[in-house]
């Protein structure tokens, strides 16, 4: 019996297709291109994402699963184009599942409180992903992810440990600690990077995401202070102005995110990489406003933002305002801060040129390592020997907006 999974979303997303994955091994399957069975693992936070489920879905001949973070309207289109949806949450009814649509399987025992207890099927050995809480408090008025994964669940700290251990025992090089809000991790997030920093090894730690008001001057001193925690950091900041962050139930000010930008800096002895989230076209956003997170970008010259056009989303407070804000002018928008953004990476990565960097080196294409540096920038280069999942010192000859070159 062959499987495959494609995900169409975030990395917690990629995350729990991992353990979806060890589920169906442990079932008997293994992955093909040529498969039997096809697994759509998908996010109903974007409109873009459900748009590609949909049309993959369209597609497969196979026995087909869906799973996700997905909204009740969603579901409903998703059970006509399916055999069957299954709740990520409910994994362990996944061989009852299998069984009905007339897979032979061999017998297993799911038992467990939270999927997350599972262990995953990693996508390789040098970088791993490891969810340390899922759901979120937060209900920002555009965000499904309340209503598809619920309150927030922290893991147990000493479960945490034990597969960070786990992975880096096993040759992993970079840990990815990851949540829809890490910083309110329970019982404590800066505690909890401290106790993955100090596990023996060379590694490197990242997180993903933190709500800036979560960020405590604690985390900002642990990240600075702890040598195997990266210098960089995702900082969603969503909009430059005050009144659209209050529509979309943020609560900090641009005051307030400037002021923590100030901090990191402070805190960092050496450059420090910092990449945002921000949403164009969000209901009622004029060119005032709008002008006012261009601004900002200017101002922070973040090294990478990830761009949203704001699309509806059923069952969120945003959905009752008027989506009036036209998607040609959402589209110039996202051109203009795209362009911000380009000329601050730009300026970022420059300050490398001619100089050695750190990198860890994670596929080869095209007669080309691709790697990435402590600060989060993809980085190419050639070479003789095989540097798969290896840490190298290489000197940056050129740099460009979305990373760098470089030899060895």
């Amino acid at each position: 019996m062959r499987y495959q999974i494609i995900t169409y979303g975030c990395q917690m997303n990629k995350s729990d297709s991992q353990r979806i994955s060890k589920v169906l091994e442990s079932l008997g399957f293994s992955l093909s291109k040529n498969p039997d069975l096809t697994i759509i693992n998908v996010c109903s936070v974007r409109q873009s994402a459900v748009d590609r489920a949909k049309s993959k879905a369209k597609q497969t001949k196979n026995k087909l699963l869906i799973t996700g973070c997905i909204l009740q309207k969603d579901k409903k289109d998703f059970e006509k184009l399916s055999d069957a949806l299954f709740n990520i949450n409910d994994l362990s009814k996944l061989p009852e599942i299998l069984k009905k649509l007339g897979f032979k399987i061999k017998k297993t025992d799911l038992k467990y409180k939270h999927y997350l207890e599972l262990e995953p099927k990693y996508e390789n050995q040098i970088s791993a992903y490891v969810p340390i809480m899922t759901g979120c408090n937060n209900f920002c008025s555009y965000c499904v992810v309340p209503y598809t994964r619920g309150k927030e669940i922290s893991r147990p700290t000493k479960e945490i440990i034990c597969e960070a251990k786990h992975l880096i025992k096993k040759g992993t090089k970079e840990i990815w600690l990851l949540g829809q809000n890490v910083n309110s991790f329970k019982p404590s997030f800066p505690k909890l990077l401290k106790e993955v920093n100090n596990i023996p090894g060379k590694f490197w730690l990242r997180f993903t995401s933190s709500n800036p008001k979560d960020l405590t001057k604690q985390t900002i001193q642990i990240m600075a202070n702890c040598e195997k925690i990266t210098p960089y950091i995702n900082l969603p900041i969503q909009s430059g102005d005050n009144e659209i962050l209050k529509a979309m139930n943020r609560p900090y000010t641009v005051e307030k995110y400037k002021q923590l930008i100030k901090e990191l800096r402070k805190a960092f002895s050496q450059p420090l990489a910092i990449s945002t989230d921000v949403i164009v076209g969000f209901p009622g956003e004029t060119k005032q406003q709008f002008n006012s997170t261009k601004k900002v970008f200017r101002e922070i010259k973040f090294s990478f933002a990830y761009i949203s056009r704001y699309s509806p989303r059923p069952g969120t407070r945003a959905n009752k305002l008027k989506n009036n804000v036209s998607s040609q002018e959402k589209k110039q928008r996202e051109k203009q801060l795209q362009e911000i953004v380009e000329a601050t990476a730009l300026e970022f990565n420059k300050q490398f040129v001619n100089k050695e960097i750190e990198a860890l080196v994670l596929k080869k294409t095209n007669n080309f390592f691709i790697g990435k540096t402590k600060y989060y920038q993809t980085i190419k280069f050639k070479a003789k020997d095989n540097l798969l999942g290896k840490f190298i010192q290489a000197k940056v000859t050129k740099a460009n907006p979305y990373g760098l070159e470089a030899k060895i």
